[in-house]
């Protein structure tokens, strides 16, 4: 694709135009180009000189952009509706994760550890029933990975996001405090059963620690959160100066 629908491009997603309708109208526009420069080469016109012909017969750069971004429709929601695609959402998907991996600790306390106090105990010996320790292992993991790299995964898509659309830099950045400060102060408690032989109950709340000792653990977590979520996003950011730039 030539240099002039590459600028055009980038004019589009900067102006909030959803990546999808970005690419079906430059395809569009390449097809139209590609007939008109057929029609010019027909006339007696080099191919350099059709080139050139067909791009003044299709237009402008302003009047190709203001086609699409006038259209409100063809808006990207991350322009229409930043507070919901940066703020509401990535929380929603991780109050799923974190859901998740909450059954997965309750539901495994019930099958592998059953009679017992709480599910955070060893699993390097065999456990009741039939099932072996390397089972158990294996599902309370898929549980523990959510909980710890759900946060991280989720400030990857809200960075992903943000770069391919040409987003500015604010509303990311209040995703990612927002999913930092979530996944840095979520905890997880198990009650003990009510009765002999029955299930406890699994829980999460939002907190710092009761200590000063916690406290600290907890802001230097929310601190890696944060730093390991917005690296790949600050790292876009600096590419594309430097393409700017150069």
């Amino acid at each position: 694709m030539s240099k002039p629908f590459d600028e055009l491009r980038e004019r589009l997603l900067r102006a909030g135009v959803a990546p999808r309708h970005v690419r079906r109208y430059l395809t569009e526009l390449a097809d139209h180009l590609a007939d008109l420069r057929a029609e010019e080469e027909r006339a007696g016109l080099s191919r350099a000189d059709a080139e050139s012909a067909a791009l003044v017969r299709l237009g402008g750069m302003d009047d190709l952009a203001k086609a699409m971004i006038e259209q409100r429709q063809f808006q990207s929601w991350c322009v229409l509706a930043p507070w919901a695609m940066f703020g509401l959402a990535p929380l929603f998907f991780l109050g799923g994760a974190y859901f998740v991996a909450c059954s997965i600790l309750w539901s495994g306390w019930k099958i592998f550890l059953p009679g017992t106090n709480t599910p955070f105990i060893r699993l390097d010996v065999p456990l009741y029933g039939s099932y072996p320790a390397w089972f158990a292992i294996f599902y309370f993991g898929i549980g523990r990975s959510l909980y710890f790299y759900a946060p991280i995964l989720i400030g990857w898509g809200i960075g992903l996001i943000a770069a391919r659309q040409r987003v500015k830099w604010v509303w990311p950045t209040v995703g990612l405090v927002l999913i930092a400060l979530t996944g840095g102060t979520a905890q997880v408690h198990a009650s003990r059963p009510a009765v002999p032989g029955g299930v406890g109950h699994i829980s999460m709340n939002l907190t710092l620690g009761p200590s000063v000792q916690g406290i600290s653990d907890g802001l230097f977590h929310i601190l890696v959160i944060f730093s390991l979520t917005v690296l790949p996003y600050l790292i876009w950011r600096l590419q594309k100066a430097l393409y700017s730039s150069a």
